[in-house]
């Protein structure tokens, strides 16, 4: 039986809301320190459980504020819970937020020696793959420009060539596919395909139910924090469909 990567048990996650809008953080700060400040208690996810195979991929599906990105921010080590336990084994590949890692002033050929730090990776190794991040990206006549200039797709673009040059254990994507045009989400899906063939994990948020339905074997059902439904992918985007008429 294929090992279990990644852990999840019993997680909830609260942020603290201010009631009241602080002009700056001296404000803010002082307020705080005089106890003159109302919070609310937000909680972002209750009692979320569930267990991932190596050469599984999970979608996660909801409505916006349903929990989704916390939950991945949560399994990518980006946040820590309030309560519960994440267990993740294996390398690990956030594609979380765009654009996160890049500097906007720099280029794209300074970006991608960057970013590829940022994710551990040795010069020499991004040295050996800058050719395949570069013609993956289909930014060749982009290099030397800094990203600034780049529309989101390009930047979706570069970031996904960068975080899959090494097939991770395990690759989380949030909303990567919605970014870009047709092309190369198709792209993006065969290399997705591809790193689950090779058995790793993906890890997968989106709004469009058919790609979860394509991609992964797995659903997530979130809804205001709870988890609804995990399992069979079909059938949890099916019932999670049905709930929306």
């Amino acid at each position: 039986m294929p090992e279990t990567l990644i852990e999840v048990d019993e997680v909830s996650m609260l942020y603290n809301i201010s009631r009241e809008k602080a002009d700056n953080l001296k404000e803010y700060l002082i307020r705080a320190l005089k106890g003159g400040l109302a919070i609310d208690e937000f909680w972002a996810l209750r009692n979320v459980s569930l267990r991932m195979r190596r050469g599984e991929s999970l979608g996660i599906i909801g409505l916006n504020g349903s929990g989704k990105s916390t939950l991945l921010k949560l399994i990518a080590g980006v946040l820590q819970p309030a309560k519960g336990k994440i267990q993740v084994r294996g390398s690990i590949a956030p594609l979380i937020e765009l654009g996160a890692g890049f500097d906007y002033d720099l280029t794209a050929r300074e970006n991608i020696y960057l970013n590829g730090a940022i994710l551990g990776h040795s010069r020499a190794k991004m040295n050996e793959s800058f050719d395949e991040i570069i013609s993956f990206s289909e930014l060749e006549d982009f290099i030397d420009i800094p990203i600034k200039n780049f529309s989101s797709g390009m930047v979706a673009r570069l970031g996904f060539a960068i975080a899959t040059i090494n097939r991770p254990d395990i690759l989380i994507a949030d909303e990567i596919l919605s970014v870009g045009d047709m092309k190369f989400q198709k792209k993006c899906e065969s290399r997705i395909s591809e790193i689950v063939n090779h058995g790793a994990s993906v890890i997968y948020v989106s709004h469009s139910v058919e790609s979860v339905k394509k991609l992964c074997t797995k659903a997530a059902w979130l809804h205001k924090g709870e988890l609804v439904r995990f399992g069979d992918a079909n059938s949890v985007c099916d019932a999670y469909l049905e709930s929306l008429e």
